[in-house]
Order: C-alpha cells, then sequence, then structure tokens
C-alpha cells in the first residue's frame, strides 16, 4: 500500500465548500484511477491535511501522470475557489510506502 499526503489552507468562510469538493473529487478519483479512498484531517494551524492510500505508487503515479482528471469541472472550480494555499503544483507533503498496518477498519 502506498500513501500520498497533501495540504491545503482555504479562503475564510471557504471551509464547507472545500470539503463538499474534497468529498466529490475523492470519489470521482477513487472510481475511475482505483485509489483506496482519502481521509481529511484539520490542523491546528487551520489547514486540511489529506491522506490518500492507494494499492501502490504505480497507481497512484498513473493518477498523477493524467493529472487526477476526473473529468468534473464543476467540482475542480469549487475546489480552486475555496483553497487560498497548496504546494507548489499540488505536491504532496509526504509519499509514503506503508510497511506494518495496525489500524482498525
Amino acid at each position: 500500500m502506498f500513501v500520498a499526503v497533501y495540504w491545503w489552507r482555504t479562503k475564510p468562510g471557504k471551509e464547507e465548500q472545500f470539503r463538499e469538493a474534497w468529498r466529490r473529487g475523492t470519489k470521482r478519483i477513487t472510481a475511475k484511477f482505483g485509489s483506496c479512498g482519502s481521509r481529511l484531517h484539520r490542523e491546528a494551524d487551520g489547514r486540511f491535511i489529506g491522506y490518500a492510500e492507494w494499492p501502490d505508487e504505480a497507481a497512484w503515479q498513473r493518477a498523477v501522470d493524467a493529472g487526477f482528471n476526473y473529468d468534473d469541472d464543476e467540482t475542480r472550480a469549487l475546489f480552486h475557489d475555496a483553497v487560498a494555499e497548496m504546494p507548489e503544483h499540488g505536491r504532496p507533503l509526504l509519499r509514503l510506502t506503508v510497511t506494518d498496518d495496525l489500524l482498525l477498519r
């Protein structure tokens, strides 16, 4: 299993819009590219942190190479309208290969 961790800072008052766009986009990425889904967290500094699981790094890389294009312009527009700051080119904060998994499902 492979994990990519991302972060975003939203514009004031756009938090719920961001969360809705993130949920919609994540569902489409999962359906189109085969991710194992994702979790969204809130950091103490206000940033949103997304933790996306993939079957392997190659599956994630195929989605990256395709630009995570899930053919939903409305969701993409909502997402970009809500985001104030993110890493350059949407690069992940961390790229991790899972070695041991004791999370309860």
